[in-house]
């Protein structure tokens, strides 16, 4: 994306597709008040040349014919308190997608051009209202599917990150301004340089907090991207039915008959505001049918791919000798055994059906009954955290873009350790400080080169 020229004025449509009661048209630029003065009257028919910021105007739209248009609400944004710190217009029409593409042609045909994908956003980052944080956080937010991405999304548009990194950059600068002074001063025979001082600054206000940044990023990406938990076993255990239980509704099709499952399914819930997404099965054993051997392999294929597999055993057949052959396909992944059909044994089993199994992790339920469903979700939501030590929702969480650069800059605070450790020369001392502070302030679009922003923004929609 080519950067802004000054005298561009953009517009889209804001909202999304289809057929609503309201359609929002945004527009950005220098033109954008003389373009709603072109198009807007008042309901009595009349062209009005003056808007207060900030105020909703009842009217009409015209075409460049004169005929009416549509009745809309207008409000007129005077910068720099916008979105993007240019002059910005809101037209609220009805919801149409055609009107809206009407209303559209007449902007462009009054002087705007058609905006690129997050142009918007991108405007109010070079800018400077928002960071390249905050601006990845409104993809974030777009893209959210449970509460959790919507919080860390919202953190995020706070500058969360940025405040999370300005301690790391002010330590650097302060190690960076010793340095200066030993490379200013060379011939001074007190040691300016205190090797050992300096290290233990960088351990602890950089380094520690590095790490620590690192970690959120883990937990950052189970929240918005979430784990994938796979429903395996042999068929007419009831895989499809514990499925129906954890979404509460009946999504899969459940028969008596084993292989009704030929396919994977897969659905989303959300645990505590983290994404999960569940993947029943087909049931695995040796076929001949084509088809049904073809959603066996692309049911081993899942396991592969599985943060946690959900291994389910009829408990009222016993652990077979097949559950026992193909637990060994999960017994080296993260799982839980679960003791399926436990409304149609007695409790006194338990410990024998569980003997067969190499883990503590056995959660006996009923699909079909709903019994100890609840306690598999919150020994799902205990599994998929364990690792992460999460033991509460991250405020702050870096993205995979960021995490790279987090990684890169504690690897060049690595190296600026052993120089200081080695009594390195002061300049080669300055220059990895140096590059750590360039590396950080890539994370918030200081030295993010153009071909880099452009990735970034070109996963917005048009008209945000």
């Amino acid at each position: 994306m080519a950067a802004p020229r000054k005298t561009d004025t953009i517009a889209a449509v804001a909202t999304p597709p289809g057929t609503g009661g309201i359609g929002i048209i945004r527009i950005s630029g220098p033109r954008a008040l003389s373009i709603l003065c072109h198009l807007f009257r008042s309901r009595q028919g009349q062209v009005k040349t003056s808007f207060q910021s900030h105020k909703l105007y009842y009217g009409k739209l015209v075409r460049h014919t004169g005929r009416v248009l549509d009745e809309v609400l207008a409000v007129y944004m005077r910068a720099p308190a916008t979105y993007t710190r240019e002059d910005v217009v809101e037209l609220h029409s009805h919801g149409s997608w055609l009107v809206l593409q009407t209303v559209l042609e007449e902007v462009f045909r009054a002087g705007a051009r058609p905006a690129e994908p997050g142009e918007f956003t991108k405007r109010a980052f070079l800018a400077g209202r928002i960071d390249l944080t905050q601006a990845e956080a409104v993809i974030d937010l777009l893209a959210a599917r449970t509460t959790g991405g919507v919080d860390l999304a919202v953190e995020q548009m706070q500058g969360r990150l940025k405040e999370e990194l300005e301690p790391v950059q002010k330590a650097l600068a302060r190690i960076l301004a010793v340095v200066e002074v030993a490379i200013d001063f060379p011939e001074d025979d007190v040691e300016i340089l205190e090797s050992r001082e300096l290290c233990a600054q960088l351990e602890s206000e950089v380094l520690d907090r590095l790490d620590r940044l690192l970690l959120l990023a883990d937990q950052g990406r189970v929240v918005r991207e979430g784990v994938q938990v796979v429903i395996a076993g042999r068929p007419n255990v009831g895989k499809s039915s514990l499925l129906n239980a954890l979404l509460r509704e009946e999504r899969a099709l459940v028969t008596d008959i084993p292989g009704t499952t030929r396919d994977t399914i897969e659905e989303l819930i959300s645990l505590h505001g983290i994404p999960v997404h569940l993947v029943d099965t087909a049931g695995i054993h040796e076929q001949e049918d084509l088809v049904e051997s073809l959603g066996i392999e692309r049911a081993r294929d899942k396991l592969d791919q599985a943060d946690l597999v959900l291994f389910l055993i009829d408990a009222r057949a016993g652990a077979t000798k097949q559950d026992i052959e193909l637990y060994e396909l999960v017994r080296e992944k993260e799982h839980l055994v679960l003791l399926n059909k436990m409304d149609l044994v007695a409790e006194e089993e338990l410990d024998t059906l569980a003997a067969g199994f190499a883990t503590d992790r056995i959660v006996p339920v009923s699909a079909r009954t709903g019994r100890n469903i609840d306690t598999l979700q919150e020994a799902i939501y205990r599994v998929i955290t364990a690792d992460m030590a999460m033991t509460e929702r991250p405020a702050c969480a870096p993205n995979t873009r960021h995490r790279t650069i987090l990684e890169k800059a504690r690897a060049a605070c690595l190296r600026l350790r052993e120089a200081l450790k080695h009594q390195a020369p002061a300049d080669l001392v300055a220059v990895e400080i140096q590059e750590s502070l360039d590396i950080l302030g890539d994370i918030v679009g200081l030295t993010t080169p153009d071909d880099v922003l452009d990735i970034i923004f070109s996963e917005f929609c048009i008209g945000k």
